[in-house]
Formats: structure tokens, C-alpha cells, sequence
């Protein structure tokens, strides 16, 4: 009898936990619906706003390349919708570059609860330094690379060549460049990540920097124009954020803890 009543009270709690389970479950669904929709809230309320500036956008993209050209270049509209819709296109990515911290806080909010002390207090920086480099990418490509990149072209270009190129084909280049090098920036942030997972150790990456500077460079001769200007422009600030990694990695890795008294050795 009491064996029947044993597992009666076993079922029963198992039944309450399976009950307990899928309203928790309905809860995260319902949480991560509302995280997707004021994302995607936020981010059509920077598009529609920039989308009457979509010409004065795609203008001011357009000016590494047509200081490079000369007085009487001009890009061209292959296709005949193209003039409406790639400056439609050009607001939508910045738009989306412009959100970029809204999005992350919403799946930022979502997750964090979950997370540990420790793991929020590391979170946090990691992700700011992500977006900041990114941002920081993305400049250093509009800047300084897309200017030298051109001007470097154009001077190869026989004068018999007449370069109109496409609005199209020039903003797909463009955002190509923009996500090669935003990415690249990130290399000091991943390689935190790597270390704080336990993967490497600083000294592995001190140990391994030959490698990796053939490395970046291979890395940069594969995402870049084929022309040298960018390559190195790419592959040496990537090699500068490597060893920024390694001191930033040495900053945050974690120390063993003591089992000890403070200030003492623990004896055997």
C-alpha cells in the first residue's frame, strides 16, 4: 500500500514539473516574440525615416569613387529600375547598420537573464567593443580605403577607357568592403572570446603570431580587390588588432582561484 502511494506522490510530482515546464516555455516564447518585434519595429522606423534621403545617401557613398574619376565620370543605371531601387537598397543596409545597437540590445535583453554575475559583467564590454569596432571598420574602409582603392584603379585605367560604372555593382562592391573589414575589426574580440572559453592561452597566441600574420595576409588577399593598396591595408591593421587581442586576453583571462588563505600557500 505504501508502495502504491510512494509512486502516486512520484507521478504526481512529475506531472507538476512537466505542468510547470511548458508555461515557462510559452513564457520565453512569448518574451522572445516581443524582442523580435520591437527590433524589427525599430528598424522600419529608421528606414522609413531615411528612406526620402535615399539619393542624398547613395551621394554620399558615392564620392570615394567620383573623386577618383574624372571631371565628366559619372555612374550609370544599367537597369532601368535600378535608379529607384538601389538607393532604396542603400537605406534599408543603413538603416540596418544605423540599429545595429537596438538590435543587439533586444537579443541582449532576451539572454541575459540566464546568465550568470560573472558572465553579464563580461558580456557587456565584449559587446560594445563589438559594435564600436565594427563601426570602426566600416570608417576606416569609407576613409581611407575605398579612396586609395579607386585612386589606385583609376590610375591604371588606359584613358581610352571611359569608367561609368554601375550604381548596382557599386554599392554591392561597396557593402562587400563594409562587411570585410567591420568583420576584420573584430579580431581582437575573438579572440577574448577564445581565450575565455579556454580554447588558447595568451601565450599560445604570443607563440603562434607567425602563423597568423601569413594568416591575416592570406585573409586579405581573398576578401579584398585585387590590388595590393587594400590587401595591406587590411592585413596590417589586422595584425596591430592581434596583438591589441593578446593584451586584451591577458587582461581578462581569468586567474586561478586560491584555495588557500589570502596571502597564504595551501600546504598539502
Amino acid at each position: 500500500m505504501s508502495r502504491d502511494h510512494e509512486s502516486h506522490a512520484h507521478s504526481a510530482e512529475a506531472e507538476a514539473g512537466a505542468d510547470g515546464a511548458e508555461p515557462r516555455l510559452i513564457d520565453h516564447l512569448i518574451e522572445l516574440r516581443a524582442r523580435l518585434l520591437r527590433a524589427v519595429a525599430g528598424l522600419l522606423v529608421v528606414f522609413v525615416i531615411l528612406l526620402p534621403f535615399a539619393a542624398d545617401i547613395y551621394a554620399v557613398l558615392a564620392r570615394p569613387l567620383l573623386g577618383s574619376l574624372p571631371e565628366s565620370g559619372r555612374l550609370v543605371a544599367v537597369d532601368p529600375a535600378g535608379g529607384f531601387f538601389v538607393p532604396v537598397k542603400l537605406a534599408f543596409f543603413t538603416s540596418l547598420l544605423l540599429t545595429m545597437p537596438w538590435l543587439l540590445y533586444q537579443a541582449w535583453a532576451f539572454v541575459a537573464p540566464g546568465l550568470y554575475h560573472r558572465e553579464k559583467r563580461l558580456a557587456m564590454p565584449l559587446l560594445v567593443s563589438a559594435v564600436a569596432l565594427f563601426y570602426i571598420g566600416c570608417a576606416f574602409a569609407f576613409f581611407l580605403v575605398l579612396p586609395s582603392v579607386f585612386g589606385f584603379l583609376a590610375r591604371f585605367t588606359p584613358d581610352v577607357v571611359a569608367m561609368t560604372p554601375d550604381i548596382g555593382k557599386y554599392l554591392d562592391f561597396v557593402l562587400v568592403i563594409f562587411l570585410a573589414f567591420g568583420a576584420s575589426f573584430e579580431l581582437p574580440v575573438a579572440l577574448v572570446i577564445l581565450v575565455l572559453l579556454g580554447w588558447v592561452t595568451p601565450q599560445q597566441l604570443r607563440d603562434s603570431r607567425g602563423y597568423a600574420v601569413v594568416g591575416v595576409f592570406v585573409i586579405a588577399a581573398v576578401i579584398t580587390p585585387p590590388d595590393v593598396v587594400s590587401q595591406l591595408m587590411l592585413a596590417i591593421p589586422m595584425c596591430i588588432l592581434y596583438e591589441l587581442g593578446i593584451i586584451a586576453s591577458r587582461w581578462l583571462k581569468p586567474r586561478p582561484e586560491n584555495d588557500g588563505t589570502p596571502g597564504q600557500t595551501p600546504t598539502a
